[in-house]
């Protein structure tokens, strides 16, 4: 066997050498792959969620897809609001060769900013919209430019077919398809849906080789119980009086009385939903339940309710209206000397009190009440709570709480000051008159469907406010509001008509109530016999009149005589020319029904002989009315104001003065008043409040 040679020592030397640069190469060799391991270690196991994120967001586009919104439709089914299929202009900048030129193409077609546009192209690089949701013709317009770097997304967009009818109860939806006011808002999470996703796959150059969609889900349908008949009426007939008494604006509302169910909504103000930013926020108000106001005489209808259901009130009993003036808590009220009630100011019966509006009259039956039955009614027909309306922004109104009452308080509550109510709750007072006395929760929404599936919602709330008879009694004497009193211009022309008119003053920006700025109004029902529908009419600052007989009244008419005439209501009246306006009924004023006994100029409350037949002591004027006559000593009545009731006792005492008391505390008012002639013995009715 052959044995190589021994090595030198400069040869051992060389080897060692060799060995050693070999052992070092292999080490570096090591440890650039241990290194290279571990780099590949931490980017793929340590940072692997990060890099595979970018590495997405490089190669993947999400777009979210709105989803189909449910229709909104009518209680007939005709589609309210509904969505259809758009197209929308979106860029992806780094393909756009020249972002100058199309920034001002884009704008010039697409009503945009050309700065503005080309400062997005320049900001993003992979994404951004150019205009979302174009009309047809735009979308034609920028396809057939065939632009590199400009595409088209399907979108969902919000259509209201019907323009501004019914705007104020719709409400309008925006550009991310959420509801931003009325039912679009109040139920946008049953209509919205739920929304889905697109993802596109591109490759470096951009060029789009996958994409994944998740439609989402479509959302509700909703039916309204609107009927867009009668709300085409009610809002032309409101339109024509706003715009006919140069007004700020105003509400129409039919409802029906025994469901409680909104027929007809209408504001005005109106505006397009389907361009909804073309019209100032104030002017979208929906004045059915965001627009607060006092109700003026309207409101008679819930002090004379109250007072009948109490017992202390009959439509024949007599009130000495004090030739219109009556002074409550250092104030005066007295009542109006432009209305028809300023012809009869001395006793009238509650009856003729209703129908002239007379506010001593109406003061005096509060004072029967007393403060605390009084404001316990108001509350009882929904007046200080939101009514539950599946509407947005509804007002509770302003009622004042009963321990912040002073002397006048009462007083102005009975005429329909120093309350504000939405004219929901005021349309809700009176269908429960309407129906025989059951407030019922006002509905706007029928039901829900899901496909074919119909969803009721629950039945609203009931509550007996007054009893049927107070309820039938209310009905005869509204109607006798239109036969003869301030509300002859709602006289309709085959039906039987009841209701109330209202005349209110503003409350001037000083605190003070404006002697220019009124709040016109009309509520009733029709037909009396068998109520089918209540409608009221309120408008906002009226020129050229200032009474609701004059404004309302006839608007309320006209919506009234169509409505009814539309449901094929069968008559309950004779079918002849109806009166237009309480002008044309000037002249030939409608006796005054038999009912009611003659006029007696004598304190209230009267004794039985009174009103049977001629009273002691009294005879009858050219006029045939009753005056009191007396030849023996007169006295002269003090002020009891401010008086217990033992101090006003002793002094009628030492005058010989009959007393009647009503109310507990102090005196607030007296009838006959403070330094009138008195034959000796006379009754004195002194109110008490606290």
């Amino acid at each position: 066997m052959l044995r190589p040679p021994p090595l030198s020592a400069s040869g051992h030397a060389a080897r060692v050498l060799f060995d050693r640069r070999r052992f070092i190469l292999a080490a570096c060799f090591a440890l650039w792959i241990g290194i290279v391991l571990a780099r590949l270690w931490y980017l793929q196991i340590i940072r692997y969620s990060y890099w595979l994120n970018r590495a997405d967001g490089q190669q993947e586009r999400t777009i979210v897809l709105s989803p189909q919104r449910g229709t909104i439709y009518d209680v007939h089914g005709h589609p309210l609001a509904m969505s259809l299929p758009v197209d929308s202009v979106y860029a992806i900048p780094s393909h756009l060769a020249h972002p100058h030129r199309v920034a001002l193409l884009m704008g010039s077609i697409l009503g945009l900013d050309p700065r503005d546009l080309e400062g997005r192209f320049r900001a993003f690089r992979t994404f951004c919209w150019v205009k979302r949701k174009v009309s047809r013709e735009e979308a034609a317009k920028v396809k057939a430019l065939n632009l590199k770097g400009i595409y088209f997304q399907k979108e969902i967009k919000r259509f209201d077919p019907m323009g501004n009818l019914a705007a104020s109860v719709l409400g309008y939806v925006g550009m991310d398809d959420r509801g931003l006011a009325g039912v679009e808002y109040s139920l946008n999470d049953l209509i919205a849906g739920k929304p889905g996703r697109a993802v596109v796959m591109e490759d470096a150059r951009r060029r789009t080789f996958e994409s994944k969609e998740n439609v989402g889900a479509a959302g509700m349908n909703v039916q309204l119980t609107l009927d867009d008949s009668i709300q085409y009426i009610a809002q032309r007939a409101l339109d024509a009086a706003v715009t006919h008494w140069r007004a700020k604006g105003g509400v129409a509302i039919v409802q029906d009385p025994n469901t409680g169910k909104i027929l007809a909504l209408a504001s005005d103000p109106t505006f397009d939903p389907n361009d909804y930013q073309a019209t100032p926020r104030p002017d979208r108000l929906d004045r059915a339940v965001q627009w607060i106001y006092e109700p003026g005489s309207a409101f008679k209808t819930i002090t004379f309710s109250s007072a009948i259901d109490a017992g202390l009130a009959k439509p024949g009993d007599l009130i000495n209206c004090q030739m219109g003036e009556i002074q409550l808590g250092g104030r005066i009220i007295h009542d109006d000397p432009g209305a028809i009630v300023h012809e009869h100011s001395g006793p009238l019966t509650v009856r003729q009190v209703l129908a002239y509006s007379s506010d001593v009259g109406s003061v005096k039956l509060a004072l029967r009440l007393g403060e605390d039955r009084f404001y316990n009614d108001i509350q009882k027909f929904g007046f200080g709570s939101k009514t539950g309306i599946l509407l947005p922004g509804e007002e509770a109104g302003l009622l004042r709480p009963l321990d912040t009452w002073y002397g006048v308080t009462i007083g102005e509550l009975a005429i329909g000051q120093g309350i504000d109510v939405t004219a929901l709750q005021l349309i809700g007072a009176y269908s429960a008159i309407a129906n025989g006395g059951t407030l019922i929760q006002p509905r706007i929404v029928q039901s829900v469907l899901d496909k074919q599936t119909q969803d009721p919602l629950p039945p609203p709330v009931r509550r007996r406010v007054v009893s049927a008879q107070t309820a039938a009694t209310m009905r005869r004497l509204l109607q006798g509001v239109v036969e003869y009193g301030t509300g002859r211009a709602a006289q309709l022309d085959g039906y039987t008509s009841a209701g109330k008119t209202g005349t209110a003053e503003k409350v001037a920006p000083n605190g003070r109530y404006s002697h220019t700025d009124y709040v016109a109004s009309f509520v009733g029902f029709a037909p009396v016999t068998r109520p089918a529908i209540t409608v009221l009419v309120s408008v906002d600052t009226p020129r050229g009149s200032i009474y609701g007989a004059d404004v309302a009244a006839p608007a309320w008419n006209q919506i009234a005589q169509q409505t009814l005439g539309y449901l094929g209501v069968p008559h309950d009246a004779p079918v002849s020319a109806p009166h237009n306006s309480l002008q044309d009924l000037a002249v030939n004023r409608p006796p005054l029904p038999e009912a009611d006994p003659p006029i007696v100029a004598f304190s209230d409350p009267p004794t039985p002989a009174s009103i049977a037949g001629t009273p002691p002591g009294a005879q009858t004027d050219s006029g045939g009315s009753l005056v009191m006559v007396n030849d023996g000593p007169t006295v002269t009545i003090p002020n009891f104001t401010g008086l217990d009731q033992r101090r006003v006792a002793d002094e009628c005492q030492k005058l010989g003065l009959g007393l009647t008391v009503t109310g507990s505390g102090l005196a607030v008012a007296q009838a006959p008043a403070a330094g009138a002639q008195a034959p000796g013995g006379s009754q004195v009715e002194v109110y008490f409040t606290r």
